[in-house]
């Protein structure tokens, strides 16, 4: 795919007219590889076609964005398509204006996972506290009136106590307000006084009120619903308060009426009303449970891949963190996205048996192995949806799985990512029961879809025609007769893992080429090679580099970051410049990064693969920045 001979006009005029056109185009910018859009309409892009152009390596629909993905000539594409669609080159500046014309299911989901995916962690860990507290009280380890008891109950609690005050943060982010007042609003609800308040509102039977208007009864320890509304609120409220009130005293008054406003109408309002629609959710679902208590986890187990391929799993993430806070016990989302995934894994580790192909062996059984541990985007975009059947047997083994655990009652006790290590989350207060069906389920969910996928197989004519353009690929290496011998060295350090557990598909499936991912340990990017700087994009988180053996690298520092517009990162070099292996290229500050909501974690791509025999990685280990990471031939 060479930049020589791309007709970036053509490729923009192509791209614009299958996104529907500049009319349904919001916003548009572009990172190392992708072009990225958000778009009024989803409905009007003509994927298939966008899909089939030989100039584009693949297309996702990933976080509310229509993603392009391009490769090392993005940018060159994205000037033309600027140019070409007349539109604003607003690249890095995200705008607010215009109407967002996604439908209010859409949008709703998008929402919830730019709120839940942040916290996903607090709730792994504290979680894995319960889990352990599980284990300690089944084997009776200690009395649960000691300090250690008593400490390690805070420290499993917390997390999920305080869920609307962490909920507040990503809601503000989400909403685009001002995080520290958010903060307090959580904070009101949760105030040691205002539960006493509450708590003598309901012992009198009077009930509480201000200044004549009922507050309702709530305890909102572990609600979820309430601070989303309050947020959602505050976004109108701060907005129109900033437009009103005069610059010399916005930073006084603008806070005080949005605290007022804000918790006033929250607390009589907003938070009963969120209490009664997470009531009422419960409800439906407990429901369900007593008369087609088999319904749920068998939709879920059967559906989760293609709801993870449309996002639409962080709504039941939400559903389940909601059962845990109100009753302890989630038998819709986890259980579900658990048998799905060991179903996933069974399926793509089928393929090992069935294939000759060594590549593809050596992928199938990687990412079914991450996959057990619940990481299932590298084996649904690597395996399972590309090869398809796959897919088919692991969507009837979720689905076998999900069934047996809606028959036997199986939910979990604890909010922990739906792998193998989530399994002390299914122990409960009356022993090992669920925990044992928890462990039949999954083994089910597995052998179902490995037989499944080992009768069915692979389409072996997509495999052939890939194998042939691998040969073809190769031919053409060998009818340049060269031939080179070059490393490089780790760009920054930290531990090297595969690629196939980056979560990002594209990068995962090694669509852009073969290389490996860094978790940092420290800021800072050094040269890997001597060479020269080919693309620093304005944003600083990425950097394009040309060896002088002509190996092209891609130093992509973290996953998305495109959105920080620069923030954190700090460039050392300029476009064009002549480096030497080992020079300070990019500072960043990790904690910064992460603090705000993105993974670090920097792919280390070889983006013309193809023009080399064998691109050797070495993984699994933590190195210094000098230290070999790839060696190419």
């Amino acid at each position: 795919m060479g930049g020589v001979n791309m007709d970036y006009k053509k490729v923009s005029k192509d791209i614009l007219k299958h996104v529907g056109g500049k009319e349904n185009i919001k916003h548009v910018t572009h990172c190392a590889t992708r072009l990225r859009f958000t778009l009024y309409e989803q409905g009007k892009v003509d994927n298939e076609s966008i899909k089939q152009m030989k100039e584009v390596i693949d297309a996702v629909d990933k976080g509310g964005q229509y993603q392009v993905v391009i490769g090392n000539e993005v940018e060159d594409v994205y000037k033309s398509l600027v140019k070409e669609g007349n539109l604003e080159d607003d690249h890095n500046n995200d705008r607010e204006d215009g109407a967002d014309n996604r439908n209010i299911f859409i949008k709703l989901l998008d929402i919830i996972a730019s709120i839940f995916t942040p916290i996903i962690p607090v709730l792994a860990g504290s979680g894995m506290i319960k889990a352990l507290i599980a284990i300690i009280d089944t084997f009776k380890l200690t009395s649960s009136d000691t300090a250690v008891h008593r400490i390690l109950t805070v420290l499993g609690d917390a997390g999920f106590y305080f869920l609307p005050v962490i909920l507040a943060v990503s809601a503000a982010k989400k909403f685009n307000v001002n995080q520290y007042i958010a903060i307090v609003i959580g904070g009101v609800l949760l105030h040691p006084a205002f539960i006493q308040i509450i708590k003598e509102g309901k012992t009198s039977g009077e009930g509480v009120s201000f200044l004549g208007m009922p507050v309702g009864l709530v305890d909102y320890a572990s609600t979820v619903i309430p601070i989303i509304l309050a947020i959602w609120f505050m976004s109108f409220v701060e907005k129109q308060l900033n437009k009103f009130i005069p610059k010399a005293i916005k930073i006084v008054l603008v806070p005080m009426f949005t605290i007022l406003i804000v918790a006033i109408v929250t607390l009589i309002v907003l938070g009963p009303l969120g209490n009664y629609l997470g009531i009422g959710l419960s409800y439906v679902f407990a429901t369900l449970n007593v008369h087609v208590g088999w319904l749920v986890p068998t939709l879920v187990g059967l559906f989760m891949p293609l709801l993870v391929m449309t996002g639409m799993h962080y709504a039941l993430i939400s559903l389940g963190i909601n059962e845990l806070a109100s009753k302890n016990f989630d038998p819709i989302a986890g259980p579900g996205m658990f048998v799905s995934n060991l179903a996933q894994a069974g399926a793509a580790f089928a393929i090992v048996f069935r294939t000759k192909n060594k590549e593809l062996k050596t992928l199938a059984s990687s990412t079914s192995f991450t996959a057990i541990f619940g990481i299932t985007e590298p084996v649904l975009y690597g395996v399972n949806l590309r090869y398809k059947r796959p897919l088919i047997a692991a969507m009837i083994g979720g689905g076998v799985g999900g069934l047996y655990y809606g028959i036997t009652g199986v939910g979990r006790f604890a909010q922990i990512p739906p792998g193998i290590l989530s399994l002390p989350g299914y122990i409960g207060p009356d022993g090992f029961g669920v925990l044992i069906n928890a462990i039949i389920g999954i083994i089910i969910a597995f052998v179902v879809a490995f037989v499944i996928s080992l009768i069915l197989g692979i389409n072996e004519e997509t495999l052939d025609v890939e194998e042939q353009h691998n040969a073809s690929d190769n031919n053409q290496i060998a009818d340049k007769g060269t031939f080179i011998e070059a490393h490089v060295n780790a760009p920054i350090t930290g531990e090297v893992i595969p690629l196939n557990e980056v979560d990002d598909p594209t990068f995962a499936a090694e669509l852009l080429g073969k290389g490996v991912a860094i978790k940092p340990t420290e800021g800072k990017v050094y040269a890997p090679v001597d060479g020269t700087i080919t693309a620093l994009l304005d944003s600083h988180h990425a950097i394009g580099i040309t060896s002088d053996d002509g190996v092209e690298i891609l130093i992509h520092v973290g996953l998305d970051t495109v959105e920080l517009n620069g923030q954190f990162y700090f460039p050392q070099v300029e476009n064009g410049q002549e480096i030497k292996q080992g020079q300070l290229l990019l500072e960043f500050d990790s904690k910064q990064i992460n603090d705000a909501g993105y993974d670090t974690t920097t792919p280390v791509i070889i983006t013309n693969t193809a023009e080399f025999d064998d691109v050797e990685t070495i993984v699994n280990q933590t190195v210094t920045h000098d230290e070999k990471i790839m060696n190419i031939s």
